[in-house]
């Protein structure tokens, strides 16, 4: 048994707790928001985040972040923009021997670094980890089998992880590739708005099939220009995680893409949906691959759609008449 303590009372966190205790876990979850907590206790569920799944009493909620104090695991699951502020604050309860998991998808506005990179200036003596797959938190907190990987520079935590969380509904694999893992979760994101926009089109298979290929193809050019490793974009964390988050509507990057594609504002398609990590992220994409040096055309399109007023209908043509090319030349690099 781990004694583990989530940072976040949003679905992933919830479901991830919910999981945790049901495999005898001593867990605790942090909540920044009481009303939260006091929803939970009065009514056994957080409905906004997860209806109709019961939070288990056994498992500790709390507001107080020294609660991250001696446990031998903190899983932060908590969307990007806030990764930097709660890790600060929770930074002087952390035992230097506690193992920090990082659940958070995305790039930090304006350093455009990852989120572990985020949480290593945070906590500079803890061994840093991604978790990452396509986990739906909807279908992880039911017991519906799920596989996922973690990463980590460390190797011994990793599989100290996978240990720990893995179970009869939830298998976790080790992955070497912490840049790979954490690019393909985050960018998938802005794959899957680009996606849902499609679908509120109401453009067909056809068209979303060619675009989470193209899409995975210039996540992995953005992921290998870091560092990361080609085949880890085949996997889990990479056309797992894309695929999960293209197709289904518990995805809310493909919820608030349908709203835009069916003439909604983007910002308002955001608010209507909520947490949509795909919408920052692809401005975060979009400067970090210029930075770069770094081709991402459906990255660029939404971008423009997104934050510059740009018609949808402008954008497809200009993907679909872009020059032509051969596709199996310089594998990612086209």
């Amino acid at each position: 048994m781990a004694n583990i303590t989530i940072l976040g009372s949003g679905g992933f966190g919830l479901s991830l707790a919910i999981m945790c205790d049901n495999a005898g876990h001593d867990v605790t979850v942090w909540s920044k928001f009481q009303d939260e907590i006091d929803t939970i206790n009065r009514t056994g569920e957080l409905k906004s985040k997860l209806p109709g799944v019961l939070v288990n009493k056994s498992i500790k909620l709390t507001t107080d972040i020294s609660a991250a104090k001696g446990k031998d695991m903190v899983i932060i699951g908590i969307p990007s923009n806030f990764v930097r502020s709660v890790c600060e604050e929770a930074a002087p309860y952390i035992d230097k021997e506690t193992i920090i998991v990082n659940t958070a998808k995305g790039l930090e506005a304006g350093s455009l670094k990852t989120m572990t990179q985020v949480e290593k200036e945070c906590f500079p003596e803890n061994t840093i980890a991604v978790l990452t797959g396509p986990s739906h938190a909807e279908e992880v907190a039911r017991g519906i089998p799920t596989t996922v990987c973690t990463a980590c520079e460390n190797t011994e935590a990793a599989y100290f992880i996978q240990q720990t969380l893995s179970n009869n509904t939830f298998r976790v694999y080790v992955n070497d590739d912490v840049m790979g893992c954490e690019i393909g979760g985050s960018l998938k994101n802005v794959i899957a708005l680009a996606a849902g926009v499609c679908d509120g089109l109401g453009m067909g298979d056809n068209t979303k099939a060619a675009l989470m290929t193209r899409g995975i193809r210039e996540i992995a050019r953005l992921g290998l220009a870091l560092g990361a490793k080609t085949e880890t974009f085949a996997g889990l964390s990479g056309i797992g995680d894309l695929i999960v988050t293209c197709c289904s509507m518990h995805s809310r990057n493909r919820r608030a893409g349908i709203l835009i594609g069916q003439g909604v504002d983007p910002a308002e398609a955001v608010r209507q949906v909520g947490t949509v990590e795909g919408y920052t992220c692809t401005k975060n994409a979009y400067a970090l691959a210029k930075k770069m040096g770094i081709e991402m055309p459906i990255t660029e399109e939404l971008a423009k759609v997104l934050f510059e007023g740009s018609p949808v209908g402008d954008s497809i043509k200009k993907l679909m008449g872009r020059p032509s090319k051969n596709e199996t030349e310089s594998q990612f690099l086209n």
